[in-house]
């Protein structure tokens, strides 16, 4: 099938380079002339495990190919919209001007038969909207929100754990389902779980499970809060509640929070588009739910400050990751370099490490100094912060190996990754979040 992916940012590259690895034909179509070179090179413009991999079959094969000239539309059978949806400037709620701009760009060649799959992530009520312009070309609006974890965004996309389909109802809703069961034949001959729905619920499923994770992870968080004036630990809270096969135990790590493109500018776009739906009393929680993921992050930045006396003026704070979350250089909202930044301007002379993301960190946040290797990093630092869990610092790194480098004994565990006893055993003084 001949498919078009029209944005080719995170989502959409990802998807593109997906698609064509099962068998598709693909055209990638992007405004940005950059991003659209380097693609069609065959070269990944961010970190994601095996997304260079695919970029690179694709384009050599000819399966996959990229262009900034949205007539290259034309012919293809399905027309997926893959752009961002940032949050609006002065304000919470979505910012639909790409969206807006990709279909108007799409209509004059949209063909009777054709099928629009929306896949960014929308406030509910947009496709409907959206229909009223694709349906005078006789092509057909679906929805198909994507649900991708960064670190992990190919395999989710190749072997997705649901696939959810917005139809509405008429005479053509069976031909649209089949085709898009086509498009994804992979994951159907895999018994993926296929649901099919109305444009509203396809557009709430995404918003929602966001919401849903958000909230358990402010939740756990917020049980730190509890457990670090009563001097109880969260982590063995979490693993305790984690048994009810209710709860379940993922999603409950205490830490400095949640962070990157996705989470934060959903929960606060569904609650602004609430309020315009007369409903924000139904998810006013959502305004505590990030309430507290910042504040876990001012967290971070005392424990810091007291573990080294009560400032950290000239004192030298290495912090492990930049990212907002492992195997991504995304650092869009992260809560590590929000602290690194606060701590710098407390004085403090900051060293941020990362293995994917100090290139974007350092075009954002100039003044910190970056070191790329990690123990030159450490080298004569008088505290260490663990904010990003990548492996090379939660598990590779050892506390016996940390005190040759470092000169001081401080450990600010962000992340709650770190074995609290062996640190101390090693004559460190090891604070994390909501632990004793």
């Amino acid at each position: 099938m001949r498919l078009t992916v029209i944005g080719c940012g995170y989502l959409g590259a990802v998807h593109a380079a997906a698609m064509a690895s099962i068998g598709h034909e693909v055209v990638g179509i992007d405004v940005d002339e950059g991003k659209v070179e380097s693609l069609s090179r065959g070269e990944a413009p961010f970190f994601e495990p095996d997304l260079q991999e695919l970029l690179t079959a694709g384009v050599d094969s000819g399966a996959l190919r990229f262009t900034t000239d949205i007539a290259a539309a034309r012919g293809a059978r399905v027309h997926f919209i893959a752009v961002g949806t940032p949050q609006q400037q002065g304000g919470y709620a979505a910012d639909l001007t790409y969206v807006d701009a990709a279909v108007e760009a799409l209509l004059p060649h949209l063909a009777p038969g054709d099928i629009v799959a929306g896949k960014s992530t929308v406030p509910v009520g947009t496709a409907a909207r959206l229909a009223e312009l694709i349906e005078p070309t006789g092509a057909v609006l679906v929805w198909n929100p994507e649900f991708l974890r960064e670190g992990w965004a190919v395999k989710d996309t190749v072997e997705p754990d649901r696939l959810v389909v917005g139809v509405a109802d008429g005479p053509d809703a069976g031909t649209v389902v089949e085709t898009m069961k086509a498009v994804y034949h992979t994951a159907v001959a895999a018994d993926t779980p296929f649901l099919v729905t109305d444009w509203a619920t396809a557009e709430l499923v995404k918003v929602a499970a966001n919401a849903f994770l958000a909230t358990k992870i402010s939740f756990i968080n917020a049980m730190a809060e509890i457990a670090e004036v009563t001097g109880a630990d969260v982590t063995q809270l979490a693993d305790a509640i984690g048994h009810d096969a209710r709860i379940g135990r993922r999603f409950l790590g205490a830490g400095i929070g949640f962070g990157g493109g996705c989470l934060p500018k959903d929960i606060r776009a569904f609650a602004a588009r609430a309020e315009e739906l007369g409903r924000g009393e139904s998810v006013g929680f959502l305004r505590e739910v990030d309430a507290i993921n910042l504040r876990r992050r001012d967290r971070a930045v005392e424990l810091v400050v007291e573990s080294l006396g009560g400032s950290v003026y000239e004192k030298r704070v290495t912090l492990l990751g930049a990212a907002f979350k492992p195997h991504s250089d995304d650092i869009r909202d992260s809560p590590a370099l929000d602290v690194a930044v606060r701590l710098r301007g407390l004085g403090a002379s900051v060293t941020v490490t990362d293995p994917a993301a100090i290139d974007n960190a350092r075009r954002l946040h100039p003044q910190l100094n970056y070191v790329e290797d990690r123990d030159e990093a450490l080298r004569g630092a008088d505290a260490i912060v663990l904010v990003t869990e990548w492996d090379e610092y939660r598990r590779e790194l050892t506390p016996e190996h940390t005190a040759t480098l470092t000169d001081g004994r401080v450990v600010v565990d962000g992340r709650n990754g770190w074995d609290a006893a062996a640190w101390r055993a090693a004559g460190f003084a090891y604070h994390g979040m909501g632990r004793r």
